[in-house]
């Protein structure tokens, strides 16, 4: 398979791990993970390895964990210590990690970032709590939320009794798709695209 044909396709995670066995690649991770890693092993760019189990690393009590700990080999997680730690740090009773820092987190881990830090995290979290429009700014680059975005785009689309009239109908929900990706619109499917790009696709539209 070459590049442009797997960007145009739609692919579940099994397709994707399939693709991983076939090119003799780790299989592991999210779709979005397995996703970035196919791109790049397509594009000829390095192929990023997963991380190593980190069994061997001693959880972290809360009272270890500084805005200096390391997020990648130190031990730290999302889990009751890290709870009460940010608990602690922002003088709230119950504490609750947020979509953005769980995301900021996969992507440190992914790259091996060991120059991330906690106060990274806390960063994050100040600069999308409570705030939309950056949480989605935020959101909007991470290789995970620009899959469910596609996924959901699909969805919609092939739920849309107008998409009916064409042929090859993944191929037409990928061409809608690039030009909302590249437009500030939101990210979502609407059956006005169908006029909208009406001569992109017009090609595709059932005699």
């Amino acid at each position: 398979m070459d590049l442009e044909s797997f960007k145009t396709q739609y692919h579940y995670k099994t397709d994707l791990v399939a693709l991983c066995r076939q090119y003799h690649l780790p299989t592991s991770g999210t779709k979005a993970v397995l996703t970035q890693r196919l791109l790049d092993y397509l594009s000829g760019r390095p192929v990023t390895q997963p991380a190593g189990p980190s069994a061997h690393h001693q959880p972290l009590a809360s009272h270890t964990l500084s805005l200096e700990t390391p997020i990648v080999g130190s031990g730290f997680a999302f889990n009751q210590a890290a709870r009460q730690f940010f608990s602690h740090y922002f003088h709230v009773e119950h504490f609750s990690f947020t979509k953005p820092m769980a995301v900021f987190n996969r992507q440190v881990e992914a790259k091996k970032d060991q120059t991330a830090t906690i106060g990274d995290l806390i960063r994050v979290y100040q600069e999308t709590k409570d705030k939309p429009a950056a949480q989605r700014a935020f959101l909007a680059n991470s290789p995970e939320e620009r899959t469910d975005q596609w996924n959901n785009f699909v969805r919609d689309f092939f739920a849309d009794p107008q998409t009916a009239r064409f042929h090859d109908r993944l191929k037409v929900a990928a061409i809608l798709w690039q030009q909302v990706k590249r437009s500030t619109a939101v990210k979502i499917y609407a059956p006005a695209l169908l006029t909208q790009y009406g001569t992109l696709i017009a090609e595709y539209r059932r005699s």
